[in-house]
């Protein structure tokens, strides 16, 4: 078995380009003492508030967290909550040139917690296809800029980003790239099912079993449903690898013809596995752009969501808290 540590000091300077829906996330943070006299529900006294970058953006700031450099390509609101998120993404470097800002509003999800525990989610956005204007525009964007970058990551939230006109736009962009570089530059999905039919053609998915299911209209119960679904998958897509998460169950990878892989989890804790799977696509990410196996990309993903998966909130993994989760060579 090959030594994943070498892959690691690889990610330093690697250039990853993130496409997908750009979400805000709004923490309020109290205490619940009592319980409303107008409704049956807690009253939170709010002691803090935070806003963190959600989404696709959350996959860009695991990416700068391991060593890579990323940009992102999505669409924000001209509002408020669209001014944090670029304030937020000045925090992590020049990311921000791939973003069109439009009249719909920047997505922005509010959870009210209370003694650690949630107790409401809010959701304020507007789903559905793109303007034809922003459309064009972040199509032309990434026409010009997708040579630039040794892999391209599409995050898919379904909120509008991911359509059939922008992953066409991405694929002829890959072809053209890779031609003119003689690089291969994997092209790594984080799918949602609804868009299924749109990453016909890329590098790897990373659909969790739920969303395996559903994509592959086989259920899930055992590790035979497991590699015919993702088999199904594989094949309905013409994809060169499918990873699926499992939770607990840890992995499975089906690389072209090899026999499946099972990775176990490595996870000691868990405490909230909020963003895992934008930790295990940036991971996957980088371990391809670095040179590495499917396999090796894969196994270092797991050892990732095994880290984050022990942190509370939405989380990033550095560098030594990765070299210090992976085995000795």
């Amino acid at each position: 078995m090959s030594d994943l540590r070498t892959l690691v000091p690889r990610f330093t300077g690697l250039h990853v380009l993130v496409i997908g829906d750009i979400i805000l996330d709004h923490f309020v943070r109290g205490k619940a003492s009592r319980i409303s006299p107008e409704a049956p529900v807690p009253v939170v006294s709010v002691q803090r508030e935070e806003y963190l970058l959600g989404g696709s953006a959350n996959v860009l700031s695991n990416i700068v967290a391991l060593g890579g450099r990323a940009e992102i390509c999505g669409m924000i609101g001209q509002d408020p909550m669209g001014d944090k998120v670029l304030g937020l993404l000045s925090m992590v470097g020049d990311v921000g040139k791939g973003i069109v800002r439009t009249g719909r509003p920047t997505t922005l999800k509010t959870r009210v917690l209370a003694q650690g525990q949630q107790v409401v989610r809010i959701d304020r956005e507007e789903t559905g296809p793109l303007l034809a204007g922003a459309l064009e525009r972040l199509m032309d964007w990434l026409g010009c800029n997708l040579s630039r970058f040794d892999a391209v990551l599409v995050s898919d939230y379904a909120k509008g980003m991911v359509s059939e006109s922008t992953m066409q736009t991405l694929r002829h962009a890959l072809d053209d790239a890779r031609r003119t570089s003689g690089r291969p530059i994997p092209w790594v999905v984080d799918p949602k099912p609804v868009n299924m039919p749109h990453f016909a053609g890329a590098s790897i998915i990373t659909p969790n079993h739920h969303e395996a299911a559903r994509m592959s209209g086989l259920p899930i119960r055992g590790e035979e449903n497991l590699l015919a679904a993702a088999r199904a998958i594989q094949d309905e897509l013409a994809l060169q690898a499918v990873l699926i998460t499992r939770g607990s169950g840890g992995m499975a990878l089906l690389e072209n013809d090899r026999p499946m892989q099972l990775i176990p989890t490595v996870a000691k804790e868990v405490f909230d596995v909020t963003g895992a799977g934008d930790t295990v696509a940036a991971t996957l990410a980088l371990g391809l752009a670095a040179g590495g196996s499917m396999s090796e990309a894969a196994r270092l993903a797991n050892h990732a969501a095994g880290i984050v998966v022990g942190k509370i909130g939405t989380a990033a993994v550095s560098v030594p808290e990765l070299l210090a989760a992976l085995p000795p060579a």
